[in-house]
């Protein structure tokens, strides 16, 4: 993919390119929708998941929009056209670095259901599915398998503490997408394993994921959702209530008590965002602001990226080796933890200090980026699991099945207390470095979204490569497997001679893809130069849409 003439200058680079002429101005909106006096207009960068999402989070910067405004009207977009990928019924972190704050991540994460729940509830309502997707799936869907769900709370304090607009100018888009939207093509990829197992059982969530008759939908194909399209309506007239205590949350919570699911109104009203300081950590000139525990995701990534920074020059050997520390401690052991909070701030803590001697012991998201430019930026990275297979009656809203998801679930389907935040690998990413680059990153990608980032991030934060080269790079993945009992490892590779010469040196079986794979995720970022340019970039591996604003 081939950058504009005025963004070729990478973020990772120091040297600015020739100054942009002063911002225009314009009338804007304010939060309440009355009209501002004339304020500067801000430029906006944004990484996409598709056209219409790129184009509703453009499209704040001519009501006087900044990062966090486009990054929500684009994630709610996205949430709106890609079924089975991801939906408003899921969770999501929302990692905001204003220029003149320190970095957040709002936690939207699911948690365990089942307050006020009899004890008989527990452990049903759950079926296995097995599909050939990714390599071989096992998960667990249906009603038991759902979490209780928190993008709309989440979404709403990152637009009430962070955003500029009105919340009903942040989710019209989404309601007008929704109603005429093309199939993306990974989605449709997906689909094709699971359309006819794990939609199989409900009608209404089946008619969503596949085309006239039952067909397997094509990437491209034009779909609609008025369901969905007439709640989010709805949603932006009424607001965040009705999906917490108004009518989605009673229609959700009466479909769970008929069919075995967990979610009551108690676990809707008392489900609230948490507002974390991100985690710091420094690589090269830049100071990375990652998803804190108790998510998963943003710890291991912290802990990969110190370690190559200790290494500077790093080699595809360093990356297997850390790799192979990183992802065997966490299969091991941190995900066994009851207490995920606290055991990540010790780990990254021992890390800090001892190095990777310390350590001795899904599939369906998506991913936003936007910078603008007054030096905001914001990454949201979202999940719904693989998908329950199930919708909220009426609503057009597909749920997410974040309890039956075996590698983030690990100590059981329902073993969790009522109100504990289930494990996440998501871990949206913002950064800056001297003199005024600005970063947001992330990625989906299950297991894979730290292993692209710590490349991508690695590559340009340590070895000065410019942003698009950086995500075109090959990618290696350090796969646990277990073998007799025991934890085994495999590299799954992209096509590379180096990679594959540190693979042997390393005496592990690798597995080489022969082209870029949306297996190894698909990292999208925006960014700014140290003069001001805002650039985006996205990954041929996964659909992207980029774009800057006028």
């Amino acid at each position: 993919m081939a950058w504009p003439q005025a963004l070729r200058t990478p973020p990772f680079a120091a040297t600015p390119p020739p100054l942009r002429t002063a911002a225009p101005r314009l009338m804007a909106v304010r939060r309440d929708g009355a009209k501002m006096d004339t304020v500067p207009q801000r430029r906006i960068a944004v990484a996409a998941t598709g056209q219409q999402a790129l184009d509703a989070g453009l499209a704040v910067a001519a009501d006087g929009g900044n990062a966090v405004d486009a990054a929500l009207a684009t994630a709610f977009t996205a949430l709106a056209t890609e079924p089975g990928m991801v939906s408003f019924g899921g969770g999501a972190y929302v990692s905001v670095w204003l220029a003149d704050e320190d970095p957040v991540v709002v936690d939207g994460n699911v948690e365990m259901p089942g307050r006020g729940v009899e004890a008989s509830r527990f452990g049903r309502g759950v079926r296995e599915v097995r599909t050939d997707y990714g390599g071989g799936v096992t998960m667990h869907a249906g009603h038991g398998s759902v979490a209780t769900p928190g993008i709309i709370p989440a979404f709403a304090v990152a637009a009430e503490r962070y955003a500029a607009l009105p919340w009903a100018r942040l989710v019209s888009p989404a309601a007008t997408a929704a109603r005429r939207y093309p199939m993306g093509s990974a989605a449709s990829r997906y689909l094709a394993f699971v359309a006819d197992t794990l939609f199989a059982e409900d009608a209404e969530a089946h008619a969503l994921v596949t085309g006239e008759g039952g067909a397997v939908l094509s990437g491209g194909e034009e779909r609609s959702n008025t369901a969905l399209a007439d709640t989010l309506d709805r949603l932006a007239t009424e607001g965040p209530a009705l999906f917490t205590t108004g009518d989605v949350a009673r229609a959700l919570v009466s479909t769970m008590a008929e069919h075995d699911g967990l979610v009551t109104l108690e676990d809707l009203a008392a489900y609230q965002p948490v507002v974390r300081p991100a985690h710091l950590s420094t690589v090269g000139a830049w100071t990375v602001a990652v998803n804190p525990p108790p998510a998963v995701g943003g710890p291991m990534l912290a802990v990969m990226l110190e370690e190559l920074a200790r290494r500077g020059d790093w080699s595809w050997d360093d990356v297997i080796e850390i790799q192979r520390a990183v992802l065997s401690y966490r299969t091991s052991i941190h995900d066994l933890s009851e207490d995920l909070e606290a055991d990540g701030v010790d780990l990254l803590a021992r890390v800090g200090e001892h190095g990777l001697s310390a350590l001795r012991g899904s599939s369906s998201t998506a991913n936003v980026s936007a910078v603008d430019s007054d030096g905001n930026a914001c990454t949201i990275t979202m999940s719904s699991g693989y998908s329950a297979g199930l919708v909220i009656p009426g609503t057009g809203i597909l749920l997410n099945n974040a309890l039956g998801e075996v590698e983030l679930n690990r100590l059981g389907v329902h073993a969790l207390a009522p109100g504990t935040r289930l494990a996440s690998n998501m871990a949206p990413t913002t950064a800056r470095a001297e003199p005024g680059r600005v970063l947001a990153i992330g990625s989906p990608g299950a297991d894979r979204i730290t292993t692209a980032l710590m490349l991508v991030l690695g590559q340009g934060c340590l070895h000065d490569r410019d942003l698009q080269a950086a995500i075109a790079a090959p990618r290696v993945h350090v796969r646990v497997v277990e073998e007799h009992g025991e934890a085994g490892f495999v590299v799954e590779h992209e096509a590379d001679d180096e990679i594959m010469a540190a693979v042997q040196r390393a005496g592990l079986p690798g597995h080489e893809y022969p082209e870029p794979h949306m297996y190894f995720g698909g990292v999208g970022a925006a960014a700014v130069s140290p003069s001001g340019e805002l650039q985006a970039a996205g990954d041929a591996r996964r659909e992207a849409a980029t774009g800057v604003s006028d």
